[in-house]
């Protein structure tokens, strides 16, 4: 089947013959000088690779642990999101410890592994979160220009809004004032109806005060049911894969080796952490490569702070338990591990019109999927939802008296739903309104660590999930709500049954602790802080590692706190940022 990522790749391999500069078809094709080795080819990695490139003078190698992400069209076709992970070749296939707060399950924590990273295999959904969140990074670190006005030209340099494949009117549906249309990263409202879409805007005109509607949710204002933006370029995902066009692989002077795993940075001289070690995939050996001026850690809140402890940059006590040498005591490497966690209600529904009767019948499935091949049109161009909400409990709540308040500002969500047309896996019978209720300000974190001396061992990953008591309860309050929304008048002739079977506090919890899971959005494992900060934080504001020198991260990871967002977008205005950053330090900005 056709795959214009697959062409993509095609065209950039026939073009690494011709210059000096693309993906590199083994190890032996490096060059034996690179200014800037960058590890990870995700959001942050492939938006400061493509900055720093800019200038012809700066060569840039990236070292991705993954491949292409070529070989499949579930990748390309937004709609097949829920189907590259958990447990697949997309995935790094990683799960958390034991988690006593949701019954001692152990839940998979997927990680998109190859070209694009996690940007590759997510859900798509574009959202920034509140002014109060990002001016709280600026407060964090106390650095003015890490707050929303400094960092909102950074969300629209990256972004490419383009109008949606089926020419709708998108009036009401974003605010063009809030939004880049030159950069690389594809962001569209949705591109074909679905059969909910009037019902979830007239619970907005029957409940305004309780489900007010905006017209966009990424002005920083977020509070509001809207129109779902998604990373998608013209029915198409749009990966930070999209960083490395033709003309960006063109400029012969970045590099990107690709099923390359990085074991560890090791010092070279004068404290400077500039040297990479890497599994060479020929020989099965270990080799170094080192950086002329900097090492760009952009391996994700969960592999930066491995490799980091692998190097032996962390907590000294510990590594010394394992058997590392601790080079450098930082001992907020790994820690404060901060994730959304979300639950989805269900309903049956007086309709056949849901995505359940798509996934039963092998043949419409088949007509839709040629469709999109065709003409990139029909339900596959969008993800899971064409509408969500950021929510708040009420001022006077009494969770919020008894707890304190753990969002941002009172102008930042604690909860958000997607409203979904169907589920995601084939059912037998039944069509169905999905909901999920995600407690997008939690106060709960938990940690990234090793147990093994082995840097290619996985981590031990324990997101800490609701061991705040308050998130358990904003998270009840959450699907309570969601309740009320179905309640208006506007889904009376579609609700036929409530599937979630809870109502009490004591039955809702145990609902909650048997069926949560993490939403998949980790940051804060190498947190900035300020400079001259030693108690906590890992980089400084400047992205620094704290204490060495040529050694930087550019990732989710260095996010002082979660915003009340889906974190792709955060992540790339990070980069952004992050690439101004460095050109400035080396005079080339």
């Amino acid at each position: 089947m056709f795959s214009p990522f697959l062409v993509y790749l095609t065209f950039l391999t026939l073009q690494a013959q011709c210059t000096q500069g693309s993906i590199l078809q083994s190890q032996a094709d490096l060059k034996s000088y690179y200014d800037f080795i960058i590890v990870g080819a995700g959001p942050g990695g492939s938006a400061v690779s493509n900055r720093l490139t800019e200038d012809p003078n700066v060569s840039v190698l990236i070292l991705e642990a993954g491949g292409a992400n070529n070989d499949s069209l579930t990748i390309d076709v937004p709609l097949l999101c829920t189907k590259l992970t958990p447990n697949t070749q997309w995935d790094w296939n990683y799960t958390t410890t034991p988690q006593p707060n949701l019954n001692n399950r152990v839940l998979p924590f997927p990680r998109g592994i190859g070209l694009g990273g996690t940007s590759a295999v997510n859900c798509l959904v574009y959202t920034r979160g509140s002014k109060q969140n990002i001016n709280k990074w600026a407060s964090l670190t106390n650095d003015s220009s890490w707050g929303w006005d400094r960092m909102l030209p950074y969300f629209k340099k990256s972004e490419k809004f383009n109008l949606p494949v089926d020419g709708h009117n998108i009036t009401n549906q974003f605010n063009p004032s809030f939004h880049g249309f030159d950069g690389y990263i594809g962001v569209s409202v949705p591109g074909a109806g679905r059969a909910i879409d009037s019902r979830v805007i007239q619970t907005t005109q029957e409940l305004p005060d309780e489900f007010p509607f905006t017209p966009d949710v990424n002005t920083g204002d977020q509070l509001g049911v809207g129109w779902v933006q998604a990373l998608i370029d013209r029915g198409v995902r749009s990966s930070s894969a999209s960083y490395f066009t033709p003309q960006v692989l063109a400029r012969g002077n970045l590099d990107i080796l690709l099923n390359t795993r990085v074991s560890r940075i090791l010092p070279s001289s004068n404290n400077s952490f500039n040297v990479i070690e890497y599994l060479d995939s020929i020989s099965g050996t270990l080799k170094n490569l080192t950086a002329s001026k900097e090492v760009i850690l952009s391996a994700g809140t969960i592999g930066t702070p491995s490799i980091l402890l692998h190097s032996g940059i962390g907590n000294a006590t510990t590594l010394t338990s394992l058997g590392i040498t601790p080079r450098i005591n930082l001992p907020s490497v790994g820690q404060n591990l901060t994730d959304h966690i979300g639950v989805s209600s269900t309903w049956l529904v007086n309709s056949t019109l849901t995505y359940d009767t798509v996934l039963r019948n092998a043949t419409l499935s088949e007509t839709l999927l040629r469709q999109w091949e065709d003409s990139k049109t029909g339900i596959n161009v969008d993800t899971s939802e064409n509408h969500l909400a950021f929510l708040r409990l009420p001022e006077n709540s009494s969770v919020l008296r008894t707890f304190g308040d753990p969002a941002a500002g009172n102008e930042t969500a604690h909860f958000e739903f997607l409203f979904q047309n169907g589920l995601s896996q084939i059912t037998t019978s039944g069509n169905y309104l999905n909901i999920p209720s995600g407690n997008v300000s939690p106060k709960s974190s938990g940690s990234v660590t090793i147990n093994s001396t082995n840097p290619f061992d996985a981590p031990l990953i324990d997101p800490g999930l609701l061991s705040a008591e308050v998130d358990i309860h904003i998270l009840r309050e959450a699907i309570r709500t969601a309740h009320r929304f179905v309640e208006a008048a506007a889904w009376s002739d579609y609700i036929l049954q409530d599937l979630t079977n809870a109502t009490t506090d004591a039955e809702i919890d145990e609902f909650i602790r048997n069926n949560a899971v993490s939403f998949f959005h980790p940051v804060s494992t190498s947190a900035m802080s300020p400079f001259g900060t030693t108690d906590w934080g890992v980089v400084d504001p400047d992205l620094r590692v704290k204490g060495v020198n040529g050694l930087r991260i550019v990732d989710a990871s260095v996010a002082p706190s979660l915003p009340a967002a889906h974190t792709s977008a955060a992540v790339y205005a990070i980069a952004e940022h992050a690439a101004d950053i460095i050109k400035s330090a080396y005079g080339f900005l």
